[in-house]
């Protein structure tokens, strides 16, 4: 953040920067707003089976083994096209990364919407998670990319709030609506982002990256608005893409050089932590989680819809100012304890002592545990790691980052059925010790990212010369 207190000719100067190069226009939040869709789109795959669970199981007859593929099928779908991601949207673009996600999420939803066997069903499912796979990367690397610094947190976080809308909204209609109509419904948002994608511009560092030096100006005045000063941001991008085309020559090479190797532990870390505290549990199998406490699962998924959404505005526009490494500390720690109650609300119940405490014990330990996820690890993973790699690994890196991702979320999704049914407080209990491990690892090892050019970032860990 530029200071404007002290009155010369050089900060005057860098206040013109500030104001001219770190303002919201329309064509930013247009951007913004349609890559977010996809984020939207991914928050109502990734709760569906929750609110979809009993019937489905019931009409076609699975077993608690067939649901658990069903459910976790699509991370499966998430990891192929995640492993191409990110040569993916460098190839074709970002903004046609996002359009083929679309494609592949609206066949997926309609093989769901018709499916009459487990066969068709599962391949519904891992359709969407070949869509899904490809907008875990491509969006907040595009939001990161045409979005200023000052600003760059919050935008980057509204993917995690459209995911949340997605859940609140998939957990709150999956009351009402067959699991089929469900489906259908799901399928809309994504024939919106087809149409509304050919209305906003390309990545601006993607442009530089092939040279396509008329586009790259356009786009930025379009982001910027008519009166931004462009030129030095243009002239910044052109420099770092070239100093990374220069010392790149093997994607995978490079990744795995030493200098590195700091960022690289951030973003599998932080990935492996997220999804090892029990977050993709939570929107698979809500409703599950509640019927074993015995609260009732419409009134539970409900009151989690409510919270969800402005819980995630909160944050947004609280990432930027309160900062990354504190908001991911804040999230771990609430995360520890809310886990615990969590387990310790199954351990009263199954041993029969204070009975009339387990359900309110419950219900807190889940809403709190939602909100603490959502103010840190539900989000900011994402966000560092479209922040800490440099342009010549972010490719590899990427790709690396969200197929872990997607990978650790199929192992618990997997598995938690089984957990559950081997100790229900004993799962929860293992999720609060991992989110004790969150708060060390992010309070040794991840660094403050908050109000920096990416350009910044990535020098400061050594990784631009």
């Amino acid at each position: 953040m530029e200071s404007g207190s002290i009155k010369t000719p050089l900060v005057n100067n860098d206040q013109e920067e500030a104001r001219t190069s770190s303002s919201i226009t329309s064509g930013l939040l247009l951007s913004t707003s349609v890559a977010i869709t996809g984020s939207f789109v991914y928050g109502c795959a990734m709760s569906y089976s929750s609110p979809a669970q009993s019937k489905i199981m019931e009409e076609l007859g699975l077993s608690v083994a067939d649901y658990s593929f069903f459910t976790s099928v699509m991370t499966l779908g998430g990891m192929i096209t995640a492993a191409f991601s990110g040569k993916i949207a460098a190839v074709i673009g970002r903004r046609q990364t996002m359009w083929i996600s679309d494609v592949f999420c609206i066949f997926g939803w309609l093989a769901v919407a018709f499916a009459h066997d487990k066969m068709l069903l599962n391949i519904g499912r891992g359709f969407l998670g070949f869509g899904v796979g490809l907008i875990s990367y491509v969006v907040p690397v595009y939001i990161a990319e045409i979005t200023p610094k000052a600003f760059r947190g919050g935008f980057s976080f509204s993917n995690q709030l459209l995911q949340s809308f997605g859940i609140s909204l998939m957990f709150f209609t999956g009351n009402f609506f067959h699991w089929r109509t469900l489906a259908l419904l799901s399928a809309i948002p994504c024939g919106v982002q087809m149409i509304c994608l050919f209305f906003i511009p390309e990545s601006p560092r993607w442009l530089a990256m092939y040279g396509r030096e008329r586009e790259l100006e356009i786009t930025l005045k379009r982001l910027r608005g008519e009166n931004g000063d462009i030129l030095e941001e243009a002239a910044e991008i052109r420099e770092t893409v070239e100093t990374s085309r220069r010392e790149s020559r093997s994607g995978l090479r490079d990744l795995f050089n030493m200098k590195n190797a700091h960022p690289l532990i951030i973003g599998l870390g932080l990935m492996l932590l997220q999804q090892f505290c029990g977050s993709s549990a939570i929107s698979a199998y809500a409703a599950r989680i509640f019927d074993t406490a015995g609260f009732p699962s419409n009134i539970g998924t409900s009151i989690l819809a409510v919270i969800l959404v402005p819980q995630s505005i909160i944050v947004m526009f609280a990432v930027d100012r309160c900062g990354r490494r504190l908001l991911l500390m804040s999230s771990s720690i609430g995360l520890c304890i809310c886990s615990f109650f969590i387990g310790l609300s199954y351990y009263l119940q199954k041993h029969g002592d204070f009975q009339e405490f387990c359900s309110p014990m419950l219900i807190v330990g889940l809403v709190g545990y939602v909100l603490s996820f959502g103010i840190g690890l539900g989000g900011l993973p994402w966000v560092i790691m479209s922040e800490v790699f440099p342009m010549n690994v972010k490719i590899t890196a990427g790709s690396l980052v969200t197929v872990s991702n997607w990978f650790f979320s199929w192992i618990i999704i997997f598995s938690f059925n089984f957990m559950m049914q081997w100790s229900a407080f004993g799962t929860y209990f293992i999720f609060a010790g991992v989110s004790l491990m969150s708060f060390i690892f992010v309070w040794t090892l991840v660094p403050e990212t908050k109000g920096r050019t990416l350009e910044d970032i990535q020098q400061s860990l050594g990784q631009l010369s």
